[in-house]
């Protein structure tokens, strides 16, 4: 017997797809409102009847500086982190921010959903405004009537399934004056599948490369849409329905990336053999991508910190990655061999910088973090940011097809044997913390 969606749940759908918009204006501020704009001050609080407004217990100040123009002379800032949540439908969503302030200088940084980096200091003279864009996947749950994907206990309060769009702004003085958000169909979308090193995670310190590529994309050209989840396996992602839901969205020109390794080489129900099983199992996520007109990419999974006495890396992941490249080569699959370019990344900072790049933190270190924090596995900031930056680096080197999405200035003179200094990197920290580390190892 089919399993029937109760009928609070049909009500709650049919009220999100009814009131749900596909575009926004909202000015910022407490001074006059520029036409065609919502008004947004300090107390437009998020609720179920507005759809939009201020939220996870955010309290910004609106200031007006009188200027002549309605949508710059005004705008909302904190001094600490802020966000703002507008209820939309799932899809793909082009994200323009107006920055600055007419008396002082400002400096924002924008985050999407789970810590997904979008836009990255960006820094306005007194008397300057600046426009950023980026692109945001919206998603539910929802495969079909009444079947959804197999959400685990965590993956309820996160973000990226509550039927919203939330932006989190920060930095030494962000200074928002305005958001215009516009669906967008058309766009290509980039599809990770993946564990724990892939996923968006939600609180800090961990970090993973798939929440950080968004970054390194240029501005409005193409949207991640990141189902990756921790502890995931290639037989669990599809059978929780994550791969079935991915095809059913999947278009002519987007990409499905697909990261499995970790929790695979496992013992257990889930455990695949490479060469075997593990290589069958990539090919269902292959040909699924390939049936419905996507670019399938296999990703090498990312290396585990562990080093010899003479200072190089362990290799732990067994045969897993060869028999992806061997994969890769057989079918003709696009190769990010992400697991190569994380042995020259540790190996080149050594075996005590490297720390820098894991989740790597004296106790007290967070709030109420009783214990050290010495993980070899899961990322930091900088360390996610690092990975994602080593991806779109290895897109721009082997001329991949989607390197026209890659913001080459970003990426710069980078490679994974000249990384960035990260004495010198910052970025400001989500304020959400746990010290439990994430599913898988």
């Amino acid at each position: 017997m089919k399993k029937l969606i109760p009928c609070y749940l049909l009500s709650c759908l049919l009220f999100i797809h009814t009131r749900a918009q596909q575009s926004y204006a909202f000015d910022f501020g407490n001074g006059k409102t520029a036409e065609g704009y919502l008004p947004v001050n300090a107390l437009t609080r998020y609720s179920s009847e507005s759809g939009y407004g201020f939220d996870l217990n955010s309290y910004p100040v609106a200031m007006d500086r009188k200027g002549k123009d309605a949508l710059t002379s005004d705008f909302c800032t904190s001094n600490s982190p802020f966000f703002f949540s507008v209820r939309l439908l799932e899809g793909n969503y082009q994200v323009s921010v107006t920055l600055g302030d007419d008396w002082l200088p400002a400096e924002t940084t924008i985050k999407a959903e789970s810590r997904q980096l979008m836009v990255k200091k960006i820094i306005t003279k007194a008397g300057e405004h600046v426009t950023v864009s980026f692109v945001v996947n919206v998603r539910d749950s929802l495969v079909s009537p009444g079947k959804s994907i197999k959400l685990k206990r965590d993956e309820h309060e996160k973000l990226d399934w509550d039927n919203k769009l939330t932006l989190e702004f920060s930095g030494s003085r962000p200074c928002v004056n305005a958001i215009t958000i516009h669906r967008d169909n058309h766009i290509p979308t980039i599809f990770l599948a993946g564990n724990s090193t892939v996923t968006d995670q939600q609180t800090e310190p961990w970090a993973s490369w798939g929440q950080m590529f968004p970054y390194f994309l240029k501005p409005g050209t193409a949207a991640v849409a990141n189902y990756a989840v921790s502890g995931s396996t290639l037989k669990a992602f599809i059978a929780e329905r994550r791969l079935e839901k991915i095809s059913s969205l999947l278009k002519p020109g987007d990409y499905l990336f697909v990261e499995f390794a970790h929790n695979d080489q496992k013992p257990g129900p889930n455990h695949v053999d490479p060469y075997t099983t593990y290589n069958a199992y990539l090919r269902i996520f292959i040909d699924s991508a390939r049936a419905h007109g996507a670019i399938p990419v296999l990703v090498t999974s990312t290396s585990r910190r562990f080093f010899d006495s003479a200072g190089h890396l362990m290799q732990t992941l067994g045969a897993y990655p060869d028999a992806m490249r061997y994969e890769a080569q057989k079918d003709g699959v696009y190769l990010i061999d992400l697991n190569e370019m994380t042995r020259k990344l540790y190996e080149t900072l050594g075996p005590e910088n490297s720390r820098y790049l894991f989740v790597q933190y004296p106790a007290g270190t967070f709030p109420d973090q009783e214990k050290t924090l010495a993980d070899n596995t899961h990322f930091n900031d900088f360390g996610a940011y690092e990975l994602a930056k080593c991806v779109a680096w290895y897109i721009l080197q082997h001329q991949m097809a989607l390197k026209k999405y890659v913001d080459e200035q970003k990426v710069g003179n980078f490679n994974p044997t000249h990384p960035d200094d990260f004495r010198k990197w910052d970025l400001p920290l989500t304020p959400v913390f746990t010290s439990t580390k994430p599913a898988g190892s």
